[in-house]
């Protein structure tokens, strides 16, 4: 008696109508459910992977899903010549979404060989807050890996060099038969290089590499911030199999200023006042990261007013704008007087007006009372 087949939509569990991706879905939920590996020795899981796998070759093809739809089974007798799991490329869809790409001989052990970029390297650096400001050319140690100078980067003495691998015959994969699927991995022995390493360098212990510690210099441009990133192109890691080395990323820490506090590009300080400079006003001197700078009091200051040093601030990166220096006027009440300046003190407390009146609150305190 004839084997039944089982509808393919019916086995992928999908209507009639599904699209390409509904089907490539259904597909591929299956396929990982009942794959041989995550199944071992199971028979039914194995015939309903054969199955799905026979129902989406079909119904991913538009000329055989055509026929498949107007004939049904019988349609695929002439135009496929019935399913051959051999002729099936499950590494094209397991491998894209599941990364058994190896395990079916998608180029698993190539991609061992091939060259590879190498990886970046960070380095924290600690500079001064004036460094920061203006700029300077650092000079620093990284350690990183060269090639050894005493084998060239081969890992093998020189003299000799690799050889064909034993297990793998330098092909760089293993082949398994299971089931009916040809299992392709890659080889333990030789990671996949095809080659081994008989005698290795005795300076750098077969590894091809040694570790050292490289002099670069940093330029550092004005108007950086702490956690600045600066890139060094090709001074990280060096590539294996010929690739490029990767980047150094330079990450800049800035110590704090005894005076000054930065805000974007603006350095902000706290000027101390007397009652005398902040009432007649004054002119004074303060210091800047660079000359010492004079400030004018305007007559009349109040404690807390701020007070602009134009373009004595922190240079914009790689430009001419330059911020300003912010003075945040303290007025000071003195505690000690001498007997003379209390006299005066006195003189000028009885010739203000008196009007110890509490300020009138202002227009957001009127509405938050009238709610209570």
């Amino acid at each position: 008696m004839p084997v039944t087949k089982r509808d393919y939509y019916e086995v992928l569990g999908v209507s009639r109508e599904a699209d390409d991706q509904q089907i490539k879905s259904a597909y591929r939920k299956l396929a990982l459910q009942y794959h041989p590996d995550r199944n071992p020795d199971n028979q039914e899981a194995e015939e309903k992977f054969k199955e799905a796998a026979e129902a989406y070759s079909v119904l991913s093809d538009a000329q055989k899903r055509a026929a498949y739809d107007r004939f049904g089974h019988s349609g695929l007798q002439s135009s496929a010549g019935g399913f051959d799991p051999g002729s099936f490329d499950l590494s094209d869809i397991l491998g894209e979404f599941f990364g058994f790409g190896d395990m079916f001989g998608s180029g698993g052990a190539r991609r061992r060989t091939r060259p590879q970029r190498g990886q970046d390297v960070r380095y924290d650096l600690e500079i001064r807050f004036e460094d920061a400001v203006f700029g300077l050319v650092a000079d620093i140690q990284v350690p990183r890996s060269e090639p050894c100078d005493h084998c060239g980067g081969k890992g093998a003495e020189p003299g000799s060099g690799p050889t064909t691998c034993p297990a793998c015959h330098g092909r760089g994969e293993v082949i398994y038969q299971q089931s009916f699927l040809s299992v392709r991995r890659t080889c333990g022995q030789c990671g996949g290089a095809g080659q081994v390493i008989r005698t290795p360098c005795r300076q750098c212990r077969g590894q091809g590499y040694k570790q050292v510690n490289r002099k670069l210099k940093v330029n550092i441009p004005a108007g950086v911030d702490n956690g600045s990133r600066l890139r060094l192109g090709h001074e990280g890691e060096p590539g294996a199999n010929g690739g490029p080395p990767g980047d150094l990323y330079v990450v800049l820490k800035v110590k704090e200023h005894p005076f000054f506090e930065r805000h974007e590009y603006d350095l902000h300080c706290t000027i101390p006042v007397n009652m005398a400079q902040a009432a007649l006003g004054a002119t004074i001197e303060i210091p800047t990261l660079e000359e010492p700078d004079t400030l004018k009091i305007p007559e009349g200051t109040q404690s807390g007013a701020q007070l602009r040093i134009r373009h004595k601030g922190v240079p914009h990166v790689n430009s001419h704008n330059r911020g300003d220096i912010v003075a945040h006027i303290d007025v000071q009440t003195p505690t000690k007087l001498t007997r003379d300046q209390k006299r005066l003190l006195e003189q000028l407390r009885d010739s203000l007006p008196v009007d110890n009146l509490p300020a009138e609150k202002g227009i957001f305190e009127k509405v938050k009372d009238y709610f209570v």
